[in-house]
């Protein structure tokens, strides 16, 4: 067992450069994905939306506020350069996005934060994360209704 671990670790810094490299392939930032296809629910709607403006006008990120990671799973599916950020208090859900395509989980609670000022706490967590600088645009997505899952309703275009 000894040896096993060191292996293990190599193999899945492998697995880590392959994906890395691969998502860097032209053929993986531009998507043509469901330009004839009608979407059958809202965050699906949301999360389409989100990544056709983030691809065509200059989004150095995307913020998704998430119970269930549900837009996340639909964004991940478009192929771009840009990173989406899982911003959730549910530690179920931010491993489970780690499996998705672009995102990456930000714990955040935003029950906590004072709701008139929801979007600066998100973009100083994300300049925390140094995702964003002055200046940048960002796409956020949400629900109206915070601790819903699946109620991503809402997305809107800021600058750090």
């Amino acid at each position: 067992l000894t040896g096993f671990l060191p292996t293990a670790v190599k193999v899945v810094q492998a697995m880590a450069r392959v994906c890395v490299g691969a998502e860097k392939h032209r053929s993986t930032t531009i998507s043509s994905h469901r330009l004839e296809t009608s979407f059958e629910y809202v965050d699906e709607a949301i999360a389409m939306a989100a990544m056709y403006t983030a691809n065509h006008l200059g989004v150095k990120a995307i913020v998704a506020l998430t119970e269930s990671g549900s837009t996340t799973l639909w964004m991940s599916r478009i192929r771009s350069g840009i990173p989406v950020f899982a911003l959730t208090r549910n530690e179920t859900t931010r491993r489970k996005v780690t499996l998705y395509r672009g995102v990456y989980p930000i714990p955040f609670d935003p029950v906590r934060p004072d709701p008139d000022k929801l979007e600066e706490d998100i973009l100083e967590e994300m300049r925390r994360y140094r995702a964003v600088g002055p200046g940048d645009r960002v796409i956020f997505t949400r629900g109206e209704l915070q601790g819903v899952a699946g109620g991503t309703n809402t997305m809107k275009i800021i600058s750090a």
